[in-house]
């Protein structure tokens, strides 16, 4: 899909492309990007170029244009998000933005840029960054609110009712360990996000934006600081998953250790009774309470006793 900002009379005719501020590629044809090309003059990456991790493919300048990409997060509100590669082609006229999936920050740049008919490729460029930037803080909120819930229910929820209930507690660890996993691949998809988003802000201010206005030059400026601000922001949140699941492992162990506790119990209180009850069905001729009358409630009451007192004194020592 090719759209194009300020949009020009004709998207089909390649010298109205190459006279607007910013041309957006969502998913291209190969058509379509041959299209872009001979119109503008500018090569565009591809998909596997911009997936590059190291940093001098990421960000570059060639012929007077700089190549940027950078990973940000498809579906930022599902369980489903993943990162998918961005890529900002700018020239000194154009600026080329070639991805893969819909993201809010283009969308709320590309209702702006509508109304603005003198749009620049630098303008736009800053723009789509404080928007990223801006979504970017807006899922790490809601991180830190998700995390919050799973704190209170870890930690101060009543577990009354479902103490008894062992399938429960399971199934409610169970949840808890696979939210706080989501929880985890987010904030980490995030700070993929903001240390492309950090490289690129600091490649723009010390090689490129040396001639743009000072008001840019200044909305840049803010968006390094918010990217250095939203890594601390991002590290607590980063620690707060990594406490969540060491708490959780350790409710997982406790429900563990109170199970085998109770299986402890149960095997050694049985010991005493199978023992009597052994010793009484021995077949010999010569037994002292073999034609005893209250032999067989004698030997049930020994058992019952000694069931008992194992009983009572793991409840004295209260392991019960």
């Amino acid at each position: 899909m090719l759209t194009a900002y300020p949009p020009p009379a004709d998207l089909q005719d390649p010298k109205g492309v190459a006279r607007v501020a910013w041309i957006d590629l969502i998913d291209p044809t190969d058509t379509e990007v041959e299209f872009v090309q001979s119109s503008t003059g500018i090569r565009i990456p591809a998909r596997a170029a911009l997936a590059e991790i190291e940093q001098t493919s990421r960000i570059y300048t060639e012929g007077g244009t700089t190549y940027l990409s950078t990973p940000l997060i498809g579906k930022p509100v599902s369980p489903e998000s993943a990162l998918t590669p961005v890529g900002f082609v700018l020239s000194s006229a154009q600026l080329i933005t070639v991805r893969y999936s819909p993201f809010k920050a283009f969308d709320r740049v590309a209702e702006q840029a509508v109304h603005m008919p003198d749009l620049t490729a630098e303008e736009a460029l800053v723009r789509l960054l404080e928007q990223i930037i801006d979504t970017g803080a807006d899922l790490l909120e809601r991180i830190g609110e998700e995390l919050d819930s799973v704190s209170h229910d870890a930690f101060h929820a009543d577990r009354s009712n479902s103490r008894n209930n062992l399938s429960a507690a399971t199934e409610r660890l169970r949840q808890a360990l696979r939210r706080i996993g989501q929880l985890g691949d987010r904030t980490s998809q995030v700070r993929d996000s903001l240390l492309g988003v950090g490289r690129i802000t600091g490649y723009l201010m010390e090689a490129v934006c040396h001639d743009w206005l000072p008001g840019l030059k200044q909305r840049l400026g803010a968006v390094r600081a918010d990217v250095a601000s939203l890594n601390d922001y991002q590290g607590q949140l980063a620690n707060k998953v990594q406490f969540l699941l060491d708490a959780t492992l350790g409710f997982i162990s406790i429900e563990q250790n109170d199970i085998v506790k109770v299986l402890t119990i149960a095997s050694i209180v049985g010991v005493p009774p199978v023992l009597i009850a052994g010793v009484y069905g021995m077949n010999f001729k010569v037994m002292p309470e073999l034609s005893w009358s209250m032999g067989y409630p004698y030997s049930l009451a020994l058992m019952a006793l000694s069931a008992l007192l194992p009983l009572a004194w793991f409840k004295w020592r209260g392991w019960m």
